[in-house]
């Protein structure tokens, strides 16, 4: 089976912030992405869990979106410009995909 090279991008970020994050990754042309709810973690400002929150309702997301190579810096642009006035982590991995017209 033929696959081909793709970039997994990662972004976690407020679960408030999730509808401008999708907007500015629409008009940077990506196609598709996945929206995850986050239930809890650790990091720099310590552990925090969905159900021990207090303000800020709805805790985080992940919103993870594969996109072909050429196709990454406009994505990274896009959400960083959202993600770097608010709580956030991106990530991204090199990965293989089926099927790359869907990409």
């Amino acid at each position: 089976m033929e696959m081909h090279k793709a970039k997994r991008v990662e972004i976690i970020i407020e679960a408030m912030m999730e509808r401008q994050l999708t907007k500015a990754l629409n008009d940077a042309g990506v196609t598709g992405y996945t929206v995850l709810p986050v239930s809890g973690g650790s990091g720099r400002s310590g552990q925090w869990s969905r159900e021990g929150q207090v303000g800020r309702a709805g805790g985080m997301v992940a919103v993870v979106c594969l996109v072909r190579p050429e196709r990454l810096d406009p994505l990274l642009d896009a959400a960083f410009a959202v993600v770097e006035r608010h709580i956030g982590v991106v990530s991204v991995c090199d990965t293989q995909v089926l099927r790359a017209e869907r990409f």
